[in-house]
């Protein structure tokens, strides 16, 4: 029995949560076993929340897009793709699967109020030093009648235990890929969305067992078996560790 290949890491030392790991990281985004194999899984979530498109000019904008894991999953949903990221070696690989791309802080997002039928924050604000900025920015991209689409991690003990003390000691997850002190309260993000005319409303989501258990299995085994399906995100009646929220713009 083979053990698996590591998942490439810095050479560098870096603060938790320090962009700079993303272009350390590059060559793992579109790897099935790699070190963002859950945001895959995570973005075929997100993606579910999303309806087709109702007119052919709509325009979806993923915040904190990295290389653009949600663009397979938006396939056929008839949107204009606009990727936001700030690290360019992701967004080469976001354009490479067909997303437009534009290079700059969810904060301060360089596009225009309303401009946007969708928005997805998938895994991005409890990587931002100010949440809410981030959220009232999603918020004005929204035109009248805009889905907000999100998912994140709680500030709760169990979630800094489950995503950070557990999580990040799992051999595909980068070590200080998180801070802890950035997890976002899901009764302060409601709040904070409802400020700015999105009544946000959430859910628990989880990996299923079943498939994480055998996925990690098949990972700690290594070889060159291809992935015969990712494992799912499903929902949970607690939103104490992730949570997923949608929500449409008043007006």
């Amino acid at each position: 029995m083979r053990n698996a290949a590591p998942v490439s890491t810095p050479s560098r030392v870096l603060p938790p949560n320090d962009p700079r790991q993303y272009d350390d990281l590059a060559g793992e985004w579109w790897r099935p076993d790699g070190a963002f194999a859950m945001l895959h899984w995570l973005a075929r979530a997100r993606a579910a929340l999303v309806p087709p498109a109702s007119e052919g000019d709509d325009l979806l904008v993923d915040l904190g897009c990295g290389a653009g894991l949600l663009a397979p999953h938006l396939a056929g949903k008839g949107y204009r793709h606009v990727g936001v990221d700030l690290t360019r070696s992701a967004l080469d690989q976001a354009a490479a699967h067909g997303v437009t791309v534009v290079q700059g802080d969810a904060t301060a997002v360089p596009l225009a109020d309303g401009c946007a039928a969708v928005v997805s924050a998938g895994e991005l604000l409890e990587h931002v030093p100010d949440w809410r900025r981030a959220v009232a920015e999603a918020c004005r991209l929204l035109r009248p009648g805009g889905l907000l689409v999100l998912d994140t991690l709680n500030d709760t003990l169990l979630a800094r235990l489950v995503a950070v003390e557990l999580g990040e000691r799992l051999p595909t997850v980068p070590r200080g890929i998180h801070d802890p002190r950035l997890f976002v309260d899901a009764r302060a993000l409601v709040a904070e969305c409802a400020r700015h005319g999105v009544a946000l409303r959430l859910r628990g989501v989880r990996p299923e067992l079943g498939g994480t258990l055998a996925w990690l299995l098949r990972r700690w085994r290594g070889g060159d078996r291809p992935v015969r399906r990712e494992p799912r995100i499903v929902p949970t009646r607690s939103t104490a560790v992730l949570y997923q929220g949608h929500g449409r713009r008043s007006g």
